[in-house]
């Protein structure tokens, strides 16, 4: 029998935190346990609060010459100035777009013109297609694109790889600071130290990671670093955090009058200027909940005390869930079976088609997806059909120890 921590076990009080998600008081979502958080999470009040007073007062052109224009400005930079002061670093690093998928893209066709024929890349194998199929276009200009290819049987990443394809020829390295699949959190301050002293760039995928703490980018020191708002509790939009000397010097792919204006110059599709001024409320949630979080866990800043508190609370919680996989001999635990080692996300490849498996775990009311989750590339690697897929689990800090031992007796009867 498997056997979950009680809530008063964990740092964080699950009632009190998911009584800030409104998501759990819809009558049609409860009784449902919601496991594909690394899609998209539940939205926390505070975003949809901004969101929704940023539509009733502010949703005029911003950065105008009328009241309301000016305050619709000043909204915006207020989020780009909480994500900085949340990340550690300035605000001119913080720039919003659409999406991550968009950000890379518009990041890939700016390389494509400040690199030249001869030069090198290095991408892996075990990333989201946004981060790896971008740069592999690149190869059409006669840029040469090494891959960083991940253990068939674990799906690690081996940095003494990292080291054989380190050239003076490689100009950038793309990687994931944790694989939307494998699972695995990556030591993204090592490699960008490594990547750096080689004379490279280095291009950090944080969509997995950023759900479960926004990164400190002033210890991991990366040139870019890319996620999603909307899988950390936001609205649907892309965060790229961009060294500011890096980003003048790129090719500008906006409007060529606004050469001189960073914000715009690598985000030349603005974004809803309602969502960029209410994803500050990530940074209020952030703060909210650091303030739940036992003194015991320090932190230099609220941030970091959140950041240890929802890793504290996941952990707990995986542990006994990959206890019980390992345990199991008709499944693959994709990824490490340390809780501690790992993002909860969790991959399983069995014989069973696992978008069937989905639809079964559905009808017992829990909330998973089945199939290759933009990451080809890892499957091959892993030697999973791609076509076939895996049955993908993940949740966050606000998962309770109830909807975990949900899944295990649902997962029972499906698997």
């Amino acid at each position: 029998m498997t056997t979950f921590p009680s809530p008063s076990d964990l740092p964080l009080d699950p009632e009190r935190i998911r009584a800030l998600f409104p998501a759990f008081a819809q009558d049609d979502l409860k009784g449902k346990a919601f496991f594909e958080n690394a899609g998209g999470s539940y939205t926390c009040r505070p975003v949809l609060d901004l969101l929704d007073d940023y539509y009733r007062r502010t949703k005029v052109q911003p950065y105008g010459f009328y009241p309301a224009s000016e305050q619709a400005g000043k909204r915006m930079d207020h989020a780009y100035k909480r994500f900085a002061c949340a990340m550690g670093v300035d605000a001119d690093w913080i720039h919003f777009g659409p999406s991550t998928s968009i950000n890379t893209y518009v990041l890939s066709r700016a390389f494509e013109s400040f690199l030249t024929p001869g030069d090198a890349i290095i991408v892996t194998d075990q990333d989201h297609e946004a981060n790896a199929g971008n740069w592999h276009r690149l190869a059409r200009n006669g840029i040469e694109v090494r891959v960083w290819t991940i253990d068939p049987e674990t799906g690690s990443l081996d940095p003494a790889m990292l080291e054989n394809l380190l050239d003076d020829k490689v100009r950038l390295v793309a990687f994931p600071h944790c694989s939307n699949i494998v699972g695995e959190i990556n030591p993204a301050a090592d490699w960008c130290r490594t990547i750096q002293k080689a004379g490279a760039l280095a291009v950090v995928d944080g969509v997995s990671y950023a759900p479960h703490g926004l990164p400190d980018l002033a210890e991991i020191n990366p040139d870019i670093y890319l996620f999603s708002t909307y899988k950390t509790f936001g609205p649907h939009l892309g965060v790229m955090a961009i060294r500011p000397e890096l980003g003048r010097s790129l090719p500008n792919q906006g409007h060529y009058f606004n050469d001189d204006r960073l914000r715009y110059r690598l985000t030349p599709a603005g974004p809803d200027h309602a969502q960029i001024a209410a994803a500050a409320g990530v940074i209020d949630y952030l703060e909210q909940a650091a303030q739940m979080a036992p003194a015991s866990l320090g932190g230099a800043t609220p941030f970091h005390t959140a950041h240890a508190a929802m890793r504290a609370q996941e952990t707990t919680l995986l542990q006994p869930l990959l206890d019980w996989l390992t345990a199991r001999n008709d499944i693959r635990l994709i990824g490490p079976a340390q809780a501690s080692r790992r993002a909860p996300t969790i991959s399983i490849a069995l014989e069973k088609e696992p978008a069937q498996a989905a639809r079964e775990l559905a009808s017992r009311h829990i909330m998973a997806g089945g199939g290759h989750f933009y990451a080809v590339r890892t499957l091959k690697g892993l030697g999973i059909d791609p076509a076939h897929g895996v049955l993908r689990l993940s949740f966050v800090h606000y998962t309770s120890p109830g909807e975990m031992a949900r899944l295990v007796d649902a997962l029972s009867a499906v698997l």
